[in-house]
């Protein structure tokens, strides 16, 4: 049986960085980098999840407009429609969402407001940590 998402947050934290819909995109770029992080939470005024901005968005961006990119607003370029997990979201669902949706961080929801994040390398760790128990589990039973 696969650990849940509460799990995952209650081992590396809650703590999610975020940005408002209006700051610009070289704001987020510069958080980005400075955090060393791969995405930033968009969140509105009620501190609900309005959108998740990455790396991928920031090339597209550049891609796209070139440097005139960096003064516009988060809300331009951001991914509105945000998939989303729960606590009680299971590791084994996580990653067919993030496989199926081609995408590395989930926003974890709780009561309607943003409670965390997750990213493949959390699932990634999750796994192999699942993995190493299995096996010492049948060691164990191997020798006794």
């Amino acid at each position: 049986m696969s650990e849940t998402v509460k799990a995952i947050l209650d081992r590396k934290g809650r703590e999610v960085v975020t940005l408002a819909p209006q700051a610009s995109i070289g704001e987020a770029a510069t958080t980005l980098n400075e955090h060393r992080i791969g995405a930033i939470v968009v969140t509105g005024a009620d501190g609900g999840i309005a959108g998740i901005f990455t790396e991928r968005d920031l090339v597209r961006a550049v891609a796209k407009s070139g440097a005139a990119c960096l003064s516009q607003p988060l809300s331009s370029i951001m991914t509105a429609a945000v998939q989303r997990c729960s606590e009680e979201t299971r590791v084994n669902e996580l990653m067919e969402l993030m496989t199926a949706g081609r995408f590395r961080h989930l926003p974890v929801e709780h009561g309607g407001k943003l409670g965390g994040i997750v990213s493949i390398g959390d699932v990634v760790k999750s796994r192999i940590s699942e993995v190493e128990q299995e096996a010492a589990a049948i060691k164990a039973y191997i020798a006794s």
